[in-house]
């Protein structure tokens, strides 16, 4: 197996372990998944609390559908409302209700604490946090082979 190709499986290795973590907290303490905090958080980035869906799936990269299915739950327990467009009925809007901007701060501070417990070592303190995260921000924007160590 070349070296790229096992580089890319130990990110996938990686990037799994690090949703069972996230999910493992969000799910125990707040009935979420990380899948659905990285929705709300994008909502809760948005001017006013509120995206098309369509943007929402773009900015997340998923599918229109995609979106739609992370959603119903989320508006089951009411953190999340469908919202029309008063000028255009094919448009529908995801909006964050004011229980879900609530529920998004509680979310955020035991992630916050999962990533903490994450990068705790003195490997990443030494630049090494750094260095991933500008790796990481190469792959992301495609541009995998830029980044020279």
């Amino acid at each position: 197996m070349n070296n790229a190709l096992e580089t890319s499986l130990r990110l996938v290795r990686a990037q799994t372990s690090l949703v069972r973590r996230f999910d493992g907290r969000l799910s125990a303490l707040h009935g979420v998944s990380l899948a659905d905090l990285t929705l709300l958080l994008q909502l809760g980035r948005a001017e006013g609390g509120r995206m098309r869906r369509v943007d929402l799936a773009q900015a997340l990269g998923l599918t229109a559908s995609g979106v739609t299915r992370g959603l119903i739950p989320l508006e089951r327990i009411g953190l999340v409302v469908r919202e029309p467009d008063p000028r255009d009925a094919r448009v529908a809007y995801a909006a964050l209700t004011p229980t879900g901007r609530e529920r998004l701060a509680e979310m955020l501070v035991t992630a916050e604490m999962v990533a903490e417990d994450v990068f705790e070592s003195q490997r990443w303190a030494d630049g090494g946090f750094d260095l991933l995260a500008g790796l990481l921000a190469e792959l992301e924007g495609g541009r995998a082979g830029a980044v020279r160590g």
